[in-house]
């Protein structure tokens, strides 16, 4: 039997860092050297196929892990690429659905690896549309996150910041407008292969959920004592056990100057109960990005600002700093909040 390889790909804001997992050691290296790095997601079903987005400079393409890249073909017409996802259960002639938002907002989908790309313009014609506003840039808003559906190919879900959680049913042709009881700051939606239909969304005002698929949504937030919420990650052998990063507002999440950020854990219909077992102390720590193995049930990482890698074994209960091997006089200081993925392979 094989033993797994884990790599955690993270945008740092100046590169791309990719950490790799061989026989409990960590090592890192640095691509996309001097690009404005955003988002990243990779292929489950094809480790070796990874997108990341930059702000101002598109999207690039990696065939090999990470190996080498190359920049998108043509059709995304923003250069400010904030989320890219790649649909687990909708394929065409071969190739995974890719689909990138942008600032301003928009949603393109490439049905050829990435080669040809073409806007899904209905978007901009939703009736909130107007409203839209991401408060630090106030006269425009992103897509900061797209959900493709993991069992119904042809539905997704587009998080705005600012301006809440659409829904398309038809592949992008069509959208719905943002339904009673979704959050409107929308951060990070997930969804889930053993939760069909059930749809996680972590906003600047709280945590809601639909359970069935986007049409209704409840909020939870039974013991949050705070209510800006950055990560998520939802276990990837429990629909019922997730984490989050969670602040008093954003300048707790994001100003190093302030910084405070607590992690919560739920299992089931409990409560959000505080979990800090090996994780850093939440003065002086920023908001960080969440990740669940994909391979590994239980298992969660998080990634801070400055690099610093952390892990659960045990569901998000405990965690531990992880020793990383960085490139000699590097030094992790992401410019953003970080995005994270995690991706198994032989």
């Amino acid at each position: 039997m094989k033993a797994i390889t884990t790599r955690i790909y993270i945008t740092t804001g100046t590169e791309l860092a990719i950490l790799t997992e061989r026989g409990g050691e960590w090592n890192a290296e640095l691509k996309l050297a001097g690009l404005p790095t955003q988002c990243v997601t990779v292929d489950l079903l094809d480790a070796a196929h990874v997108f990341c987005g930059t702000f101002g400079d598109g999207l690039w393409l990696s065939t090999d892990g990470g190996g080498t890249w190359s920049p998108a073909g043509e059709g995304i017409t923003h250069p400010e690429v904030m989320s890219v996802a790649v649909s687990a259960a909708e394929r065409v002639g071969g190739h995974a659905i890719i689909w990138v938002g942008t600032e301003p907002s928009a949603i393109f989908r490439s049905e050829d690896g990435g080669r040809t790309w073409r806007e899904s313009p209905t978007l901009a014609e939703l009736p909130s549309a107007p409203t839209w506003s991401f408060p630090p840039r106030p006269w425009t808003s992103h897509v900061r996150w797209i959900a493709p559906d993991p069992i119904q190919g042809p539905r997704l879900f587009a998080g705005i910041e600012l301006g809440g959680v659409m829904r398309s049913v038809d592949g992008g042709i069509t959208w719905e407008d943002r339904k009673p009881g979704s959050q409107h700051d929308a951060h990070v939606l997930r969804t889930h292969p053993l939760a069909p239909g059930r749809v996680y969304e972590v906003a600047g005002g709280g945590f809601a959920e639909s359970r069935d698929g986007g049409e209704t949504w409840t909020g939870f937030d039974a013991g949050l004592r705070i209510h800006y919420l950055w990560g998520l990650a939802i276990d990837s052998g429990d629909p019922e056990t997730m984490v989050i990063t969670a602040s008093r507002g954003p300048g707790q999440a994001h100003n190093r100057d302030y910084a405070e950020a607590t992690v919560y854990r739920r299992t089931a219909a409990e409560p959000w109960r505080e979990v800090n077992s090996g994780l850093p102390k939440p003065k002086g720590t920023r908001a960080f990005p969440l990740s669940a193995h994909p391979a590994r049930a239980g298992v969660f990482y998080g990634v801070t600002h400055t690099g610093d890698l952390y892990r659960s074994s045990d569901g998000g209960m405990n965690w531990e700093r992880l020793e990383v091997s960085w490139p000699a006089g590097y030094h992790m200081h992401a410019e953003a909040s970080p995005s994270v993925d995690v991706a198994a392979g032989d």
